[in-house]
């Protein structure tokens, strides 16, 4: 038996095509653990990618690499400073994403 008013107000509530793709596309950015990483990092300070490759023990073209994804997907922005190029998270709710979901990881 189907429940007409449960589908069809999950229907109303469904983004559309478009939004849900690029909202795959997004999460897609977290499924792998050196981005998660460099994300970590940049949660409590703003670092270079020398920074970031001696924290993560992680060569200078990996981490180059993976925060242009991650900038990609506005996850992280950068400021130039001379020569040394700074990456920091792009905005509070990027922190908020990475809580959320170590606070319903640890949530028992």
């Amino acid at each position: 038996m189907i429940h007409r008013d449960a589908v069809l107000s999950a229907q109303k509530a469904l983004p559309d095509e478009e939004l849900l793709f690029e909202l795959a596309e997004f999460f897609k950015v977290f499924g792998d653990t050196t981005r998660i990483r460099i994300l970590y990092a940049l949660h409590h300070t703003e670092l270079c990618v020398c920074d970031l490759s001696a924290l993560l023990s992680i060569s200078q073209s990996a981490i180059s690499h993976q925060l242009r994804l991650l900038k990609g997907a506005r996850l992280v922005r950068n400021r130039r400073e001379g020569k040394v190029v700074y990456y920091s998270l792009d905005d509070d709710h990027v922190k908020d994403i990475l809580d959320v979901g170590v606070e319903h990881l640890q949530h028992q």
